[in-house]
């Protein structure tokens, strides 16, 4: 039997995801029953088309280990920045510094060079580096969005154990999807089952 892929292991998108890319990148990981956990930015294919999917970068772009790497690292430094939010704790200021230095990474006008035959000329920096400065800077702008607007005490983390989701609660519910508020359910019925009687 081979192993699923990574598609066929992710549950839907979580509440929220598909307003919220941010939602959508820090779900990227996630932590499923069994002690499986599957990452979606796992290898540089699988970043590559992450990316691609969601209109950050073309099919081809080429995405390397140390893109992924980077893609990896901002991912973790904004589930801190989730956290922190949702805990009502202070932020640690590494995340802070590494979504802010991924919003200054794309340049918002082309560059002035100066070419000696030709004189000045704009244009966009090397396309390779463009192409995951702007989905950096993309996904920080998003999380900055979510964390400072009107969605942003709608978030809040899965309450399924071992899932670490992130969603946008609607009403009461803080389940990322009915995989997990099944599997919330039956824990809370079983552990009513065994518990002892009172004396």
């Amino acid at each position: 039997m081979s192993e699923p892929s990574i598609a066929e292991s992710m549950p839907p998108p979580a509440p929220g995801a598909a307003d919220y890319l941010a939602l959508d990148f820090v779900n990227s990981a996630i932590a499923l029953p069994g002690g499986v956990f599957v990452d979606a930015l796992g290898t540089p294919a699988s970043a590559n088309r992450w990316l691609h999917e969601r209109g950050l970068a073309p099919a081809d772009a080429g995405v390397q280990e140390m893109c992924a790497t980077q893609l990896r690292s901002l991912r973790e430094h904004i589930r801190a920045l989730f956290a922190a939010r949702v805990a009502g704790l202070p932020v640690l200021p590494a995340a802070l510094s590494a979504v802010n230095d991924a919003l200054s990474r794309a340049p918002t006008a082309d560059l002035l060079y100066w070419d000696d035959k030709t004189g000045p000329y704009r244009a966009a920096p090397c396309p390779t580096n463009a192409i995951l400065d702007h989905a950096l800077a993309t996904l920080a702008a998003n999380t900055a969005d979510l964390l400072t607007g009107p969605d942003a005490d709608r978030l809040t983390d899965c309450g399924s154990a071992p899932c670490n989701r992130y969603l946008l609660r609607h009403g009461r519910r803080h389940w990322c999807s009915t995989r997990c508020g099944d599997r919330a359910r039956a824990a809370r019925a079983y552990a009513r089952r065994t518990r002892p009687a009172s004396p």
